[in-house]
């Protein structure tokens, strides 16, 4: 039997047979919806980009290097990839044509990461694609709903949820099997 009560100022479901007490939830777990949301749209993504051949990954560094002459590290910042991972993503674009490192005109110590012709290609390509991706997941929502959602995600992540705050760090849960 459960039974609900407050203890300490908290809502509280309470297992009678004493096995259990279970906080009640006052507000909608934001960080479970949008983990959710955004691993399924990351899954979407990945199987969609792989099509021509790309990862997420590597749409993400070809588009931040067309934005403006970049070096790696100020790429990986801007893709939330760690050093390993953006060296491996770089080193796949330039296997593939996609990308090189070069010299930088404005640091000589540095060197940017410069998109090839072939790159520019497929980054519209892949583009397309994520435009789609995202397109569809939208189409759940009526233009009214749509314009809502996309104005207070956007609020968020221009506002309160723009900066992490520094703590332990944290880890990424397994992915759940459906």
């Amino acid at each position: 039997m459960i039974r609900l009560g407050i203890i300490s100022g908290q809502m509280i479901r309470a297992n009678l047979d004493g096995m259990t007490q279970l906080p009640a939830r006052t507000v909608p777990d934001l960080t479970g919806y949008l983990t959710h949301a955004g691993h399924v749209l990351e899954t979407q993504l990945s199987a969609a980009l792989a099509e021509v051949g790309l990862t997420l990954r590597m749409q993400c560094v070809l588009r931040h290097a067309l934005e403006a002459e970049r070096t790696q590290i100020q790429i990986a910042e801007l893709a939330y990839l760690d050093k390993t991972t953006m060296v491996v993503t770089v080193d796949a674009l330039e296997k593939a044509g996609y990308a090189e490192r070069k010299p930088s005109t404005t640091d000589r110590r540095a060197r940017i990461i410069a998109v090839t012709e072939a790159g520019a290609a497929i980054a519209a390509e892949g583009q397309q694609i994520v435009d789609r991706v995202h397109a569809e997941a939208l189409d759940a929502l009526t233009a009214a709903q749509r314009k809502t959602f996309v104005e207070s995600v956007t609020t968020l992540v221009d506002g309160p949820l723009a900066t992490p705050v520094t703590a332990q760090p944290v880890r990424r849960s397994r992915q759940r099997t459906a």
